[in-house]
């Protein structure tokens, strides 16, 4: 049985000292090659690829319905429209989500932030909690475990309030009154779940959310008090004063002279007389 003999050619033996550097940079060059051929792949299609809530480069199958999905804002759409029978009307559960598809070279897989095929990054930020991938990163996103998924605007910008049950700005750190689960709860005007909104919230003086567009609107309908407790929204000091300028100006007609009235005031605790 004949045997081939195998040998390793040694630059060294051949060219001395000066073989070995050449060996070795020709080996460093071809790694920063790779390195930087490996960068790129990962970057192919930023920015590129996504729906109008995400830039992103992979879909989602969600697991309630198994249909493919480019986010879970476009599942909750789609099923929730006026089309939708109401009984087949569903959210998707962001947390059981277990299969994304690659929007370059469309391979299912299970989730990972890097596709297993292609080699490209499916998102440039990526929750492995919330199955979230976002090539945005501007946005400035963040897990924030008390809430149990992801925020944007920056992770030293909000604190968690554990009472109120979400993040806030630092900005009402040690100000803002604890309503407790002030943002588990629809917004009083247009009926949106708060918590999981994408649109701006405002805290109320009172303690109480609402979306910011939508307490605009009731202001441009001269309404300024809450729809929940009818506390004011502003200072209404001036307005008040203006009011009791007015009462004074005008006479009391002599049947309710020397007549008092009990009132409760939200603005007040308890009740106050009134002559």
């Amino acid at each position: 049985m004949g045997t081939t003999m195998e040998y390793f050619h040694d630059p060294m033996a051949t060219h001395g000292s000066n073989g070995l550097e050449e060996h070795t940079s020709t080996s460093k060059k071809s790694d920063v090659e790779g390195m930087a051929e490996s960068l790129e792949k990962l970057d192919e299609g930023y920015l590129q690829y996504g729906c109008s809530h995400y830039k992103r480069r992979c879909r989602i199958r969600a697991p309630c319905c198994n249909e493919v999905f480019d986010c879970r804002h476009c599942h909750n759409e789609a099923k929730n429209s006026v089309d939708v029978k109401p009984q087949q009307r569903h959210d998707v559960p962001r947390h059981k989500v277990q299969r994304v598809i690659c929007s370059l070279c469309d391979t299912e897989q299970d989730v990972h932030q890097v596709c297993i095929n292609c080699g490209v990054c499916m998102g440039k930020y990526f929750c492995e909690t919330c199955k979230l991938f976002d090539d945005d990163i501007s946005k400035q996103q963040y897990h924030c475990d008390g809430c149990g998924i992801c925020r944007t605007g920056g992770r030293d910008n909000f604190f968690h309030c554990f009472k109120c049950g979400c993040c806030y700005s630092i900005m009402l750190k040690d100000c803002h009154p604890c309503v407790e689960g002030a943002m588990h709860h629809n917004c009083p005007v247009c009926f949106e779940f708060l918590f999981e909104s994408t649109r701006d919230i405002n805290v109320l003086p009172c303690g109480h959310t609402i979306h910011m567009d939508c307490l605009k609107e009731m202001q441009q309908h001269l309404q300024f008090f809450c729809p929940m407790c009818s506390k004011s929204v502003c200072d209404m000091s001036k307005v008040w004063e203006k009011l009791d300028e007015e009462v004074a100006l005008t006479p009391m007609p002599e049947s309710y002279q020397n007549k008092k009235v009990c009132l409760i005031l939200p603005e007040q605790e308890g009740m106050i007389d009134l002559c």
